[in-house]
């Protein structure tokens, strides 16, 4: 997706106009950005974990106390549970997937983030995904849906978990829902629904692959 500059801007510009993944994670991490009120509370701008020459993208809601102490995405309760899940299909999420979240900064008591936090931080996620052209694209719950999918106001996870399409506005990308680990940790009884949907994912992703 094509992004604007800000004239007034010129470090966030750098980061949207970097030419390669590692310049554009060198350039964002150290930018201090402050595009949005979650940077008060910070102690890291958390851009990824995982490898940027995967093809497929794994993208949450927001970093977590650990993430933020670490600098790293997914690495508290919820990101070994993802870990293992991955793990279980013969996919290892350092090397086999790119983790990111919908914005880069903690939210505080790790709410939800508000609109206008997305709206800042989201152009730095389209980067990412510009830049490492994913095939394939899995969204964690329905925070990381509804910002990745605008479209998508109305939906409960119940019925969107486990479903595969396709956006016009990510064109040659395949996305798949799937419940927030996060949330299994919470609600225990939805571990089966989700082990019947990473099933399908498995066979999904061997058919993609072949192709």
């Amino acid at each position: 997706m094509a992004h604007q500059g800000d004239l007034f801007d010129t470090t966030r510009n750098d980061i949207l106009d970097a030419r390669d993944y590692q310049s554009f994670n060198n350039i964002l991490k150290s930018s201090n950005c402050t595009r949005c009120e979650l940077h008060r509370r910070r102690r890291n701008i958390v851009v990824d974990r995982g490898n940027p020459e995967a093809r497929i993208m794994i993208i949450g809601e927001a970093p977590g106390e650990n993430e933020d102490i670490m600098g790293k995405a997914f690495v508290g309760k919820a990101g070994k549970l993802l870990d293992e899940i991955m793990k279980a299909i013969s996919f290892e999420t350092e090397r086999d997937m790119l983790i990111a979240n919908i914005v880069k900064c903690r939210p505080p008591e790790n709410r939800s983030p508000l609109r206008e936090e997305v709206a800042a931080c989201v152009p730095y996620l389209h980067k990412q995904i510009e830049l490492i052209h994913p095939r394939v694209i899995l969204l964690l719950g329905a925070v990381a849906l509804k910002h990745m999918i605008p479209e998508k106001t109305d939906f409960s996870m119940e019925e969107e978990a486990g479903t595969c399409f396709c956006s016009q506005d990510y064109p040659g990308i395949q996305f798949v829902v799937l419940y927030h680990p996060a949330y299994l940790l919470y609600d225990p009884r939805k571990k089966k629904v989700m082990w019947e949907h990473v099933k399908q994912l498995e066979e999904f992703l061997k058919t993609s692959a072949s192709h």
